[in-house]
C-alpha cells in the first residue's frame, strides 16, 4: 500500500508560479513511477506529467511542455510538479499517481495503482 499526499495548491493570478508536492509513504517509493493528472468538474480526468522510478524519463501533456517540470526525489519519497506561466486553463484539481508497472499504460488509460487526495489549483485571469 502507498500513501499519497499532495500539497501545494492554492490561488496564483495568470503568469505566476506553483510547485506542488506529493508525498509517499508505505512502500518503497523508488520502485514506482510517478504521474500528475488534472480535473475540471464535469470532465474526465487529464494527464498531466509523469516520470519513471529512476527519475531519468520524463513525459509530458502538449499544453503544458515548456511550462511544467516534474521530478522526484527518491531518499525524500516526494515527486514534484513545477508549474510555471500558469494560465487559468491550468485551474484544475491535481493528483498524484503512483505506477508500479506500466507507466505509458497509466498515462494513456488515465488510471494507476495509487492516487492522492488532490489539491485544488486557481489561476486567475
Amino acid at each position: 500500500q502507498v500513501h499519497l499526499v499532495e500539497s501545494g495548491g492554492g490561488l496564483v493570478q495568470a503568469g505566476g508560479s506553483l510547485r506542488l508536492s506529493c508525498a509517499a509513504s508505505g512502500r518503497t517509493f523508488s520502485i514506482y513511477g510517478m504521474g500528475w493528472f488534472r480535473q475540471v468538474p464535469g470532465k474526465e480526468r487529464e494527464f498531466v506529467a509523469a516520470i519513471n522510478a529512476n527519475g531519468v524519463n520524463t513525459y509530458y501533456e502538449d499544453s503544458v511542455k515548456g511550462r511544467f517540470t516534474i521530478s522526484r526525489d527518491n531518499p525524500k519519497s516526494t515527486a514534484y510538479l513545477q508549474m510555471n506561466s500558469l494560465k487559468p486553463e491550468d485551474t484544475a484539481v491535481y493528483y498524484c499517481a503512483a505506477q508500479l508497472v506500466g507507466l505509458a499504460d497509466m498515462i494513456r488509460t488515465r488510471t494507476a495503482d495509487y492516487w492522492g487526495q488532490g489539491t485544488q489549483v486557481t489561476v486567475s485571469s
